[in-house]
């Protein structure tokens, strides 16, 4: 007999379910369902305030440190992970900075994922190296021997993502934790590419998962947030250094419109990863496209390890792909869509495009194809995939037609 969920206990519910009642409180004093925005930015103290700890983070107190909505969403998120706890900021950015911050040091060692996030990759090259000495190490993640090779006495952090960002790559998560645990450093994974429930980097080993919210948990192109999530043990310092001592909190109001996007995660998700699957397909086909990066294809070098990673939940909706010209073929081709919008950002309700170009230190690392073409970085929206479709087509032909 199955235990009797329970909306007050996420662990008994499904992932649909904690999705929906996760972090979700009826309102005391309006008696609302819904937790309302609480756009306050101190909360009543008790009538002995004297052993009030002032940088404590579990009850409302100062929005800096929490209140109701950034309580709430972490709980969601902590749930839908299934990790203890969560720390939710004010970007992306400012969760992977929280973890950089808390846990490295000056002389301290980190190796990161050579195809990683434009933000992570500016961080070690320059901004932690130069202001705090912090030494880093940039690896294919994909390349086990390589990553263990990386590690020195004074590794403390590995960071990787589970799909790169923008090559998509494919890094073994279980592989790369167990290489890490044994050098007795932590693993750092950014899954925004793979948001649950497509994956839970902490069921394979991670310590903790940075999400930025901004992209599929929000799912509507309004909000701005990040998350880290993992044991309340590691949390607790992101909490107390990162967001009440640096103040990286997140607004009430974005914490909670990313709360209502979350609560359609696993539908839209859902959309979005049967749409790019047959629009990669599309593309691969069509001998006008130079090259496609997508791991839910049987030609992407990190297909297998996609399909038994993701446990056949997916591949992501993240699509990169070149048309087989120059740049400037890249550009008209852009300019040539009607459906499709040009605009960085990832994982909205709108299909999203930008043209990236071969410039730049970071893509030393990626592929041959990437080097000779740039690419473009699809992120497959909500539309009608037929529609999708037809404007990739008809921009094509446009596209060829004009030479």
């Amino acid at each position: 007999m199955t235990s009797r969920p329970d909306k007050e206990n996420p662990a008994t519910l499904a992932f649909l379910t904690q999705a929906v009642h996760a972090g979700n409180h009826v309102d005391h004093g309006s008696g609302a369902i819904r937790t309302p925005i609480v756009m306050a930015n101190s909360y009543a103290l008790p009538e002995d305030a004297s052993s009030v700890n002032w940088s404590g983070t579990d009850i409302p107190l100062y929005t800096r440190n929490s209140g109701a909505n950034q309580l709430g969403l972490q709980a969601k998120l902590a749930a839908l992970e299934g990790g203890e706890d969560a720390v939710v900021l004010a970007t992306g950015v400012a969760a992977l900075h929280s973890v950089f911050f808390a846990y490295l040091n000056s002389g301290d060692h980190i190796v990161v994922a050579d195809v990683t996030y434009e933000a992570t990759w500016r961080l070690f090259t320059e901004l932690l190296p130069q202001k705090y000495g912090v030494q880093a190490t940039f690896v294919d993640a994909s390349d086990l021997d390589a990553v263990r090779a990386a590690i020195r006495e004074n590794t403390r952090l590995v960071h990787v993502e589970a799909i790169g960002n923008p090559t998509t790559k494919v890094t073994d998560i279980a592989a790369v934790a167990q290489i890490t645990h044994e050098a007795g450093a932590l693993l750092v994974v950014d899954s925004t590419f793979t948001p649950p429930p497509l994956y839970r980097p902490l069921q394979d080993g991670a310590d903790l998962v940075v999400q930025s919210l901004t992209k599929y948990i929000n799912g509507h192109g309004d909000a701005m947030g990040g998350a880290v999530v993992g044991s309340r043990e590691l949390i607790r310092p992101l909490k107390t250094d990162a967001m009440v001592s640096v103040g990286g909190a997140i607004s009430p109001f974005n914490a909670w419109l990313i709360t209502r996007g979350s609560v359609t995660l696993p539908l839209r998700l859902a959309r979005h990863m049967d749409s790019a699957q047959r629009i990669a397909e599309f593309l691969e086909a069509d001998p006008r496209v130079a090259y496609v990066a997508y791991p839910g294809l049987s030609s992407h070098s990190g297909h297998q390890l996609a399909v038994q990673q993701f446990r056949g939940r997916g591949f992501g909706a993240m699509i990169a792909f070149a048309v087989d010209g120059d740049p400037e073929t890249q550009n008209r081709f852009v300019s040539n869509l009607r459906l499709i919008t040009s605009a960085v950002s990832l994982g909205h309700d709108e299909s999203l495009i930008v043209h990236v170009g071969t410039d730049g230190a970071r893509v030393v690392a990626y592929p041959d194809v990437f080097k000779e073409y740039g690419h473009l970085r699809f992120s497959v929206g909500l539309e009608d995939p037929d529609d999708l479709i037809a404007d990739l087509d008809a921009a094509l032909g446009a596209t060829f037609s004009d030479e």
